[in-house]
């Protein structure tokens, strides 16, 4: 018996209470953020956390439906920063998500911050996945958000390990990680001043391996990349480079087809895939039960540059 047909056989088995208390938390974070704040946001980038954070939105906010659908709308836009160099597939996704589910969308452009002038690019192929704080930032004044919930969890990277659930940003949209507040007992202190807002994550306590069984317990849409799939990569630096307009081969390098797929979406200058033939999400828990390097270490080229690249992002404000 392979290990496919192992897991298969083993996640209706499963117990679920943690996946239970874990989705339990969450939908309280949800209640507890539109409660609190006048003006919040739910990033949404089409990744698999926004995607899992938007799953628990509906049984936080909406009712549902003898077929398993949900009615109602959700108490907040939709957000998202486009760089202008995601993912063809996961924009296609993003948009069409968001249509079937009548919801509001808000989307910033880092293109028309470099035409603004606040953004300006080294040259016309550097990562842009830095830069969308700026943009970020630009969002949060136009549309005066008080609070961004975001999918951002605990085991992913060293910075997001020192993270509160409600992270305070200062009036510069900074993160001060030595004067993060205290939250025993799940209280949480809310209050901020003007000019200055909260970023939540209800998923704080998840790893990728409960998002995974969430994701195939709740049958959860995805963009296509995040399951086996054959695309041209480069190997380069230990990684494999998705080949596309702004990762372009550099002299010397051999252009492959392997088949792959990625753990995490963004950027696609520093986004890399891993070779997998996982082809659903009960595939994928079977892969997340060996892995021993996080989603992003394992693939992130900008979490690489130093130990501190994250912390250093987050303290200007980025996600």
């Amino acid at each position: 018996m392979n290990a496919r047909t192992s897991i298969d056989q083993l996640l209706p088995e499963l117990d679920h209470t943690h996946l239970d208390w874990l989705e339990e938390e969450a939908i309280f974070i949800l209640r507890e953020t539109a409660a609190a704040f006048e003006r919040p946001a739910l990033l949404f980038s089409g990744g698999k956390d926004s995607c899992v954070v938007l799953r628990l939105a509906e049984k936080a906010f909406k009712s549902r439906r003898a077929d398993g659908s949900y009615k109602g709308k959700l108490p907040f836009p939709l957000l998202h920063v486009d760089t202008g160099h995601n993912f063809p597939e996961v924009i296609e996704f993003r948009d069409r998500r968001v249509a079937e589910m009548g919801e509001r969308p808000v989307v910033g452009h880092l293109e028309d911050s470099i035409k603004r002038g606040t953004v300006r690019p080294a040259h016309p192929l550097e990562s842009r996945n830095g830069h969308q704080t700026v943009t970020l930032l630009e969002a949060i004044e136009e549309h005066r958000f008080d609070v961004l919930l975001g999918g951002a969890r605990r085991d992913e990277e060293k910075a997001r390990a020192k993270e509160r659930i409600f992270s305070h940003r200062d009036s510069f949209g900074q993160w001060q990680p030595k004067e993060q507040r205290p939250e025993l007992w799940t209280l949480f202190n809310t209050r901020i001043r003007p000019g200055e807002h909260m970023r939540a994550f209800p998923i704080s306590n998840w790893t990728e391996l409960d998002v995974w069984l969430y994701i195939a317990r709740e049958n959860i849409p995805l963009p296509n990349l995040y399951y086996a799939h054959d695309r041209e990569v480069i190997r380069r630096k230990g990684l494999l480079v998705p080949l596309t307009d702004v990762t372009p081969p550099e002299a010397g390098e051999t252009v492959e087809t392997a088949q792959v797929r990625f753990r995490t979406v963004g950027d696609m200058t520093c986004t890399c895939p891993v070779e997998s033939d996982a082809a659903t999400a009960t595939d994928i828990v079977a892969e997340t039960l060996k892995v021993t390097v996080s989603e992003r270490g394992a693939t992130r080229m900008d979490d690489r540059t130093s130990d501190a690249s994250m912390e250093r992002r987050k303290k200007e404000g980025y996600f």
